[in-house]
């Protein structure tokens, strides 16, 4: 599964919610009418107590395995979504934290021989030009500036490394391997 936004708060009275987009192609996401598969992340800490009265009263409002974009809009960079059912605020609140994934065996690979989808590069080890490995890459986070490669280290802990041509001269899918030229310093920060 790949993960393509992430639910926040609610927006206004009608079960509207803000959506953050973690894809790098939100117009072909995010149409009305896509299906999305709903994964709770184990640090949520919003409390899913009872929602509304379409819960039974004491009963906690259950996320569904599914959710179904009705309609969207954007708004400063994210899109303030209505799911199909989620028409009150509480229940928007109850879906706070909320991943939206799709299937990635249903995402085409990108025409661009020097473009990646986030999901192709998860796993992949990072080593530097002379081959020593660095880590793993944990996920990629999408910055304004640019693209960020958050590498799991293997002596602990995480760094980022901004993925542009200039310090990530090469992704070798096949290899399971992105090689690095970093800057001096950039994984002590």
């Amino acid at each position: 599964m790949l993960v393509v936004g992430q639910i926040g708060k609610p927006h206004g009275i009608r079960g509207e919610v803000m959506v953050t987009v973690r894809t790098d192609e939100p117009e072909a996401r995010f149409v009305a009418g896509s299906v999305f598969v709903t994964e709770i992340p184990r640090d949520r800490r919003v409390n899913t107590g009872p929602a509304s009265a379409a819960s039974a009263p004491g009963v906690p409002y259950q996320v569904p395995g599914k959710l179904t974009l009705e309609s969207l809009r954007w708004h400063q960079g994210r899109i303030i979504a209505q799911f199909e059912g989620i028409h009150d605020r509480n229940i928007a609140e109850a879906l706070r934290g909320v991943l939206l994934q799709v299937d990635s065996a249903d995402v085409a690979p990108p025409d661009d021989p020097d473009e990646f989808h986030d999901h192709q590069l998860v796993g992949l080890k990072v080593v530097t030009a002379d081959g020593a490995e660095l880590g793993t890459v944990d996920r990629i986070d999408h910055a304004p500036a640019s693209d960020l490669i958050v590498l799991r280290k293997s002596a602990g802990g995480t760094a980022l490394i901004p993925f542009v041509s200039a310090i990530v001269p090469t992704v070798d899918l096949a290899a399971g391997r992105v090689v690095v030229d970093l800057p001096e310093g950039l994984l002590d920060l």
